[in-house]
């Protein structure tokens, strides 16, 4: 089926200064938002502490409820509302590590029953460690790192045959993150660091392709991430699935592209490489469409009829799958042009020194 007609040739490439700005000031506005939060709104999975679903007769507002729990010392905790609106539930944090999940769903249960004098059910009670929640967190972390670092092992070898090259560079940065993790560094700072290591040896050991997928998947990340920090919404576990859920995405989407752009190169050899990254993308814009379209409509669907359960983990695939279309466009194939450029200058300079 072919949305675009054949010879379409809209020009994607000529518009990337553009992207450029645009894709860093949503970067730079994920930053900011960050840390005016400081950082991002991590749910009990990797803060620990306990979550109480309760269900009231009427509404209330959150800072009722906080007073009702001042009682019994629980004055402090987060309240949010919960699933429609006329379901009056409430999600209550307790964040206080020294609290103990068992008997607080009955405290919290004739607290709120005293305060309101109507029926209160206590739908769900959930505690988690602070050790535990850092220990995931960590985890979780360390997932999404290895996953771009593998996906770049995988583009090094499937485009340009350096699959030794890129198995080094991978068991190299893999032994020195476990290293320091041993010596205690900082799981976060870590972790970046190694990024752009990684981003790094892409550019010093001849990578493109790799380097092209690995920005743009860090691009997808970084814009999803500050989606979550812009409505103040918490990352969990699942939501931590749903980003790894997009780098697959957004890795498939480009590596459509960069197949045609391989092929088109050694097909149209009196073409510049900007005119061939323009074809390859129009030649794909069809099923990149498709395959967009079709995707988001079941994540619609599941963001308005899913339920609360399933609400974030659909917004964030929502988020990613746009943002993986757009940088599959406007980031990884730009890079390669990037990259051209920066290879005929060294050409050019190599052939002056002589």
């Amino acid at each position: 089926m072919e949305w675009i007609r054949p010879g379409t040739n809209i020009d994607f490439i000529g518009k990337r200064n553009i992207a450029f700005v645009l894709s860093g000031a949503f970067i730079l506005a994920t930053f900011v938002l960050l840390l005016l939060r400081g950082g991002p709104n991590y749910g009990v999975d990797f803060t620990g502490g306990v979550v109480i679903q309760v269900k009231m007769e009427k509404v209330h507002s959150p800072s009722e409820i906080r007073s009702a729990l001042d009682p019994i010392r629980l004055g402090d905790s987060i309240i949010q509302e919960f699933g429609e609106k006329d379901s009056h539930e409430y999600l209550i944090r307790v964040t206080n590590p020294e609290v103990q999940a068992a008997g607080l769903g009955g405290k919290v249960q004739d607290a709120l029953a005293a305060k309101f004098g109507e029926g209160v059910d206590i739908r769900q009670v959930e505690m988690v460690g602070p050790q535990v929640g850092r220990d995931l967190r960590q985890k979780a972390l360390m997932a999404i790192f290895f996953s771009i670092l593998l996906i770049a092992v995988y583009i090094s070898g499937r485009f340009e045959m350096k699959w030794l090259m890129s198995i080094i560079m991978a068991l190299v940065l893999a032994s020195a993150v476990y290293v320091s993790s041993l010596l205690g560094a900082g799981v976060t700072l870590l972790i970046l660091i190694a990024l752009v290591v990684t981003v790094a040896f892409c550019w010093f050991l001849n990578l493109k392709y790799a380097m092209g997928a690995i920005v743009a998947l860090i691009h997808d990340v970084i814009i999803t991430v500050g989606a979550f920090a812009l409505m103040n919404k918490e990352i969990s576990l699942p939501i931590v699935a749903a980003l790894l859920t997009i780098a697959g995405y957004s890795l498939n989407d480009t590596i459509v592209v960069f197949d045609r752009i391989r092929e088109n190169i050694s097909r149209f050899r009196r073409k510049s490489f900007e005119e061939i990254l323009n074809t390859s993308i129009n030649q794909t814009l069809s099923r990149t469409i498709l395959t967009s379209a079709t995707t988001l409509v079941v994540l619609v669907a599941l963001f308005f009829l899913g339920g609360t359960v399933i609400h974030d983990f659909a917004f964030a695939l929502i988020v990613g799958i746009i943002v993986g279309t757009y940088s599959s466009i406007y980031v990884a194939s730009p890079i390669l042009l990037l990259w051209e450029a920066r290879s005929s200058q060294t050409g050019k300079g190599k052939k002056n020194s002589h």
